[in-house]
């Protein structure tokens, strides 16, 4: 909690209800041992995401409801304020990827967090998203409750490039792994974020990167 704590001010009071029933994981530096990265992941069925998960609360999820395999919502995904090694996302990819083979789930989901409340400075990454990255109607998340920025009022990015490097890690590392999107953010103000549902369909996943996230995860 210490360092979720540090990333996320909400969590400063403690844990929440989520909390309580999800799986806590860390990664640690080989050294110091300090964690350098945490999430928690939630194993759900599609009946239980509105009342269970954390983006039920944010989301209407029904559609997700009739999902046929098991669920894991993955949240309070951070890593530690400038430690940019690139294995520690992989190494927490690969304990996803154990879990998500234990239960046998069939969907990888969460919020992808912006930083701050405003929309303005993350407008193209967030038109770029709804361009080129919406998922599925048949599985996409439509508004819950508060405030929403829908993507289809945005102007279109002008350098696609620039938007996609703009966008946070985690999203980008959902995006390689064939994740897709709401066409809205959430304003979060409690959290201090814009947030977006991110779903990873583990069919979809590239077979390569499949192959080497169980590889790196079988090591562990």
């Amino acid at each position: 909690m210490a360092l979720r704590a540090r990333i996320f001010p909400v969590d400063r009071d403690g844990p929440d209800a989520v909390d309580d029933r999800a799986t806590h994981a860390t990664v640690e530096d080989s050294v110091s041992g300090a964690p350098v990265a945490a999430f928690r992941a939630l194993s759900l069925r599609g009946p239980e995401l509105a009342n269970a998960s954390y983006a039920g609360q944010f989301y209407d999820l029904s559609k997700l409801a009739a999902f046929p395999a098991p669920l894991i919502e993955l949240g309070r995904f951070c890593v530690a304020p400038g430690v940019g090694d690139p294995d520690i996302l992989r190494l927490a990819w690969a304990g996803i990827t154990r879990l998500a083979d234990r239960d046998d789930a069939g969907l990888l989901f969460g919020c992808t967090s912006f930083a701050g409340c405003d929309p303005a400075p993350h407008a193209a990454a967030l038109s770029l998203l709804g361009a080129r990255y919406r998922g599925p109607d048949r599985w996409r998340p439509t508004p819950g409750r508060g405030p929403v920025v829908r993507f289809d009022d945005l102007a279109p990015a002008i350098d696609p490039r620039a938007a996609l490097q703009a966008m946070p890690t985690l999203m980008r590392s959902y995006l390689g792994m064939g994740g897709w999107v709401s066409d809205h953010a959430v304003i979060d103000a409690g959290m201090g974020t814009l947030h977006v549902f991110t779903g990873v369909e583990t069919a979809r996943i590239p077979p390569a990167r499949a192959r080497r996230l169980r590889a790196l995860a079988a090591t562990g």
